[in-house]
């Protein structure tokens, strides 16, 4: 029972959601930052939850679709979902209590963004927007929203409401800081998307589901290598701009292997074979940039 939850769920591809919140966890390591550990211990169960329940959902719905045979009987599948987005919709709900509307309306927007991404009249996952959606939700939102939630209050934005006005302000320097630390995870997180598109190209093809390959055809292999190194170029404009020390360069080393996987990935795209090369230059680059960023909060 517990083996077919874990596969149903496809416990292994939670690393895209764990790394990026270990990487914003050694950023506010080494900014100095105090961890609101209530906040943050709510925002990860919830995130990690409803991770669980988008593929879940993804699975439940393309199983009417192809060959492929749910674990569960549909009731039971259906059952699972359920209760899976349930508690983590609780978990966000609790969490918006204890923080603040914006909370509220990002976390909305992963939740919307989750569940379009299998369902409705044209899912997202079926439009050549998936590596997108999923490099917004887990190298965007979820380190902008752990970060929101540690941070001192207006760290970011500020937002004031009433009845007659609405004022939203932006702190910039601030929120350029986010977007580049987000860069790394968004594109690593938006290859395996798009790894996993290149590969099933031709089954998608038959099932009416027209991916981002499907537009770019030989065009996506450019692409997948070219995101890495907007990755590496990211990393390095943040610490030229101070916003990371000079160790974290030393993610340079792992070009070495990232470069092979994406050799290894050009001259063949193949799910059961090389489609692990996108997963393996995901841990290398993320695991990397995580250690030298906690690395260098010892020596500031």
């Amino acid at each position: 029972m517990v083996k077919r939850f874990l596969k149903y769920v496809e416990i292994t591809t939670k690393i895209t959601s764990l790394f990026a919140f270990l990487l914003t966890m050694s950023f506010l390591f080494a900014s100095g930052q105090g961890i609101s550990l209530t906040e943050t211990l709510v925002f990860f169960a919830s995130m990690f939850l409803f991770d669980l329940t988008t593929t879940a959902i993804n699975n439940y719905v393309d199983t009417k679709s192809n060959e492929q045979v749910l674990l569960f009987g549909r009731r039971t599948a259906l059952f699972i979902i359920i209760a899976l987005f349930i508690i983590s919709a609780a978990l966000g709900i609790y969490l918006v209590y204890i923080t603040d509307i914006v909370v509220l309306i990002l976390g909305g927007l992963c939740f919307l963004s989750g569940v379009l991404y299998s369902y409705g009249p044209i899912p997202i996952s079926r439009q050549p927007l998936g590596e997108i959606f999923s490099g917004l939700f887990y190298g965007l939102l979820i380190p902008f929203i752990l970060l929101y939630i540690n941070m001192p209050e207006n760290t970011y934005l500020t937002l004031s409401y009433s009845l007659k006005t609405i004022n939203l302000s932006f702190e910039v320097m601030p929120l350029i800081t986010v977007f580049l630390l987000s860069v790394a995870p968004f594109c690593t997180t938006a290859n395996i998307m798009l790894a996993n598109n290149i590969c099933d190209l031709e089954r998608d093809i038959a099932v009416k589901r027209y991916t981002l390959p499907y537009y770019l055809e030989k065009k996506a292999l450019y692409l997948f290598a070219g995101l890495y190194y907007i990755a590496y170029a990211s990393i390095i404009l943040m610490v030229i701009m101070g916003l990371l020390s000079p160790v974290c360069l030393l993610i340079l080393l792992t070009i070495i292997p990232v470069q092979k996987n994406i050799n290894i990935f050009f001259k063949n795209q193949d799910k059961s074979t090389t489609f692990i090369t996108s997963i393996k230059n995901y841990v290398i680059i993320m695991a990397t940039q995580s250690l030298l960023v906690f690395i260098s909060g010892f020596m500031s």
